[in-house]
């Protein structure tokens, strides 16, 4: 019996991928690991193809499903919903920047059981020097272990229960929008149930590693700005 889904969406960002994909290969429980390809690059999906085979893990190419651009993390998210239901347990994002310990996955199974009234529970990000980072900056000075909060959690490695996913239907998620952690988050809370942080059981984090533009808003922010806003690029 699987204990949860666990899904990482990918567009390109070949060795970030790769590093995700080893990290999740070596982490304790069962659970039903399937990468969505968005339309990556040749190079990508060769790649994974032949990482499939050797992680065993459920290749999923967008490009044969939709013919609509990436990012189409509306339908991952809705495919893996449907997935979770099926199988009635947890789903856990896990995105491609990403490097979990070998206890991640296990460790928020558990407390999604045990904390009271999970809806979500994220595992904090950290940096190569072991330092909290982008999302979750306005956490860095906490002393706590676990954070009920009501900010939005990210979607970088994150739970969502199979409580929380038997009242929310993905297929209402806005088409408008490209990013729905913040909505997600949002409804979590608003149906009555908790969020949680992890910040003992922390993961490596490699922001921006799928969007480089996004390295802009540091760089060059009226650059960011313009494509953001004029571009309607990363709709949150």
């Amino acid at each position: 019996m699987y204990e949860a889904v666990v899904i990482t969406p990918v567009k390109d960002s070949l060795n970030t991928t790769i590093e995700t994909i080893q990290s999740i290969g070596k982490s304790n429980g069962k659970f039903h690991y399937s990468i969505y390809n968005d339309f990556s690059s040749e190079e990508t999906t060769e790649t994974l193809k032949s990482m499939s085979l050797e992680y065993n893990f459920e290749l999923v190419n967008l490009s044969e499903i939709t013919t609509t651009p990436s990012p189409n993390y509306r339908l991952v998210l809705q495919l893996a919903q449907k997935k979770a239901l099926e199988l009635g347990v947890p789903l856990i994002i896990i995105e491609s920047d990403v490097e979990v310990n070998q206890t991640t996955i296990s460790e928020l199974i558990r407390q999604s059981k045990s904390l009271v009234n999970c809806g979500m529970v994220a595992s904090i990000t950290k940096d190569m020097d072991g330092k909290i980072n982008f999302p979750y900056l306005n956490f860095k000075s906490t002393k706590k272990e676990i954070i009920q909060t009501r900010h939005s959690l990210s979607f970088c490695c994150t739970l969502l229960t199979p409580s929380f996913l038997n009242q929310y239907d993905f297929k209402s998620l806005s088409v408008e929008k490209h990013w729905y952690d913040v909505t997600i988050s949002r409804k979590s809370i608003q149906l009555g149930m908790k969020n949680y942080l992890l910040v003992t059981q922390s993961v490596l984090h490699k922001p921006h590693s799928s969007r480089p533009w996004k390295q802009l808003k540091y760089t060059n922010p009226v650059k960011y700005y313009y494509q953001k806003l004029v571009g309607r690029l990363d709709r949150i």
